[in-house]
């Protein structure tokens, strides 16, 4: 009958799936991959550059005229090239390669995170020294990003440790105006190290794949 026959079909199949010595097991994961990575970077820079925005305007008030007046604009001092400065030539820098833009942004903004942090220890308020103190903490995460970046690409990190903020021979400021100068210019270079930095990791993640969902067969001898 219709009913015995489905009863010994179902029954032939359960004994062999009883009697199967492994059965492959199918796992669904997503890789993230150097896609997302580039993403979170790119997102992450963008933050950085808002964030920059709000606490460059509370320092330059900080500092003073006629360091926050908006028609300031020193020429740049011999003292202040310690600073890594974004001041290079756009077709020249487009025309280095992935690895190369990769590792400079890693190397300046460890180094301009270094005058960060001497930075927030000497301000004179406490406000703003939280604003430093959650900007650095931001900085600290771009630079790491930027590290995960590479590794995603399978490209080395920068060999070394960034330089400190005062190496060994470079005087330090010899007066009030000349320090504050050299504050005028660590933000400026940073603003724009972050803005061109937001048109890099644009441009590499279109030219990297987004993360995809890949299905894996994982069983023993198979």
């Amino acid at each position: 009958s219709p009913t015995g026959d489905s009863w010994g079909i179902f029954t032939f199949l359960c004994a062999a799936l009883c009697n199967l010595p492994a059965l492959p097991a199918l796992n669904c994961s997503e890789e993230l991959g150097a896609g997302q990575s580039i993403q979170q970077t790119y997102d992450l820079t963008r933050y950085l550059e808002h964030q920059l925005r709000t606490l460059a305007g509370t320092y330059l008030n900080y500092l003073g005229p006629p360091f926050n007046e908006p028609d300031f604009n020193p020429p740049r001092l011999a003292r202040a090239e310690r600073v890594p400065s974004a001041t290079v030539d756009l077709d020249l820098w487009r025309g280095l390669t992935d690895n190369a833009r990769l590792a400079a942004n890693y190397r300046a903004y460890s180094r301009l995170l270094c005058y960060l942090r001497v930075l927030d220890g000497q301000v004179g308020t406490a406000e703003l020294r939280h604003r430093l103190a959650h900007f650095c903490a931001s900085l600290q995460g771009l630079v790491l990003s930027i590290g995960g970046v590479m590794s995603s690409l399978g490209y080395p990190l920068p060999a070394g440790p960034a330089g400190p903020p005062a190496p060994p021979g470079v005087p330090t400021a010899p007066n009030d105006f000349l320090k504050k100068m050299d504050d005028f210019w660590l933000l400026k270079e940073l603003q724009t190290w972050l803005w061109r930095s937001a048109k890099d990791f644009n441009r590499l993640k279109k030219k990297v794949p987004p993360a995809v969902v890949t299905l894996r067969l994982e069983a023993r001898g198979f």
